[in-house]
């Protein structure tokens, strides 16, 4: 198949879903099939270029940061977006788009549909969903969830990376064809456990509802034997750095960091410990990523969370300072704890997270989805 492959956050841009969604790319590439990524811009990076397999064009929108994208940004990507489409949709030709997230670019794939007649489905991570993420978008939602659902009415398939998202988007949408889970896989040769050191390493965009705040409040009261290592960039850094100037523990920001980069592979396996303690979660790549490097694992008991980490790691309410001090300090005093609670968390990703498992079923979501333009035709 010739896939049409919209994402407006493709690495190096955007959170835990632009991984997850080049991953998924690079496998179809591997697997024979032709894929155009349409993207944004990022000063520095190409206009066009080749990579695994990948024909990755970026659409120019004045995007400002690498981490985050402004409703207006999306605006300018979805026009230049369709100025692009008009004229590369009548030299190529692709039998099925697979889209991620509703909106913005769920709508471009709406209007692909609309004027060429090429099916698409949807993946959704989280932030294109109503009431998943209100720390930014519960404004916004307001006036875009009739065209929410009409992206997810005009798709083909409907899917999520965990039970939880995908019981919200059915709520909230009630799409004709029902949200389904499809579990996100994991290369589990990217982030390996390397000699632990005594680290606490907490990553994401540095908003409220990630429970960096919390994190910094409950290592700030005492003087744990441990350095808190903060990874990632976003509106709220100034008032935690404001939190951690006065931290009887160490915290230290190390600013936005790519993924795939050295330093931040290094760091993630040399921590002994991760917290990731959000309020809304999907199914995050970061807490795959910290299992894989075999961290023992500190996260929330709501959201998709629970279902990532099974029995491996420690759930916690995202709200509750002293039970999460009191889990810090239990991981603190007993080493080996930590050591099980890490074999434990790689061996899960071992075991249940596997591209293998997860590609197929996406390659016979796009073929049915193929097949039925051509069963109307």
């Amino acid at each position: 198949m010739n896939i049409l492959f919209l994402n407006y956050e493709f690495p190096p841009l955007g959170g835990g879903a632009s991984p997850i969604s080049y991953d998924i790319a690079r496998h179809y590439a591997a697997l024979g099939h032709g894929v155009a990524v349409v993207t944004m811009a990022f000063e520095g990076l190409p206009a066009y270029e080749v990579r695994e397999g990948l024909h990755i064009y970026r659409i120019a929108a004045g995007r400002r940061k690498k981490e985050m994208c402004s409703p207006d940004e999306m605006l300018r990507y979805l026009w230049n977006a369709k100025v692009f489409l008009k004229n590369h949709l009548q030299k190529n030709h692709y039998e099925v788009t697979h889209v991620h997230f509703a909106v913005p670019t769920g709508i471009l794939a709406r209007w692909v549909k609309k004027n060429y007649n090429i099916p698409y489905i949807l993946t959704s991570h989280g932030s294109d969903i109503p009431h998943y993420n209100q720390d930014r978008f519960t404004f916004l939602h307001r006036f875009t969830k009739p065209l929410l659902r009409a992206v997810a009415n005009g798709s083909a398939g409907n899917f999520a990376g965990s039970a939880y998202l995908a019981q919200l988007a059915n709520q909230q949408l009630q799409p004709h064809i029902p949200y389904q889970v499809i579990r996100e896989g994991f290369d589990a040769a990217t982030f390996v456990p390397l000699p632990k050191k005594q680290i606490l390493l907490s990553s994401g965009r540095l908003l409220p509802r990630k429970g960096f705040r919390n994190l910094i409040a409950a290592v700030a009261a005492e003087t744990f034997p441990f350095e808190l290592h903060i990874c990632g960039d976003g509106p709220d850094r100034p008032h935690l750095e404001q939190l951690a100037a006065h931290s009887a523990t160490p915290v230290v920001f190390h600013g936005w960091l790519n993924n795939e980069s050295p330093q931040y592979r290094t760091l993630l396996g040399e921590a002994a410990i991760y917290s990731l303690i959000s309020s809304k979660e999907n199914a995050s790549k970061a807490l795959l990523e910290a299992m894989s490097a075999g961290c023992a694992v500190l996260t929330s008991n709501v959201s998709g969370c629970p279902e990532t980490v099974g029995d491996s790691g420690i759930v916690l309410p995202p709200d509750d300072i002293a039970a999460l001090q009191n889990a810090l300090r239990n991981l603190a005093q007993h080493p080996t704890l930590q050591q099980q609670l890490g074999s434990a968390a790689r061996r899960r990703v071992l075991e249940h997270y596997d591209w293998n498992k997860t590609i197929p079923q996406y390659i016979a979501a796009l073929e049915t989805a193929a097949h039925s333009v051509q069963v109307l035709k």
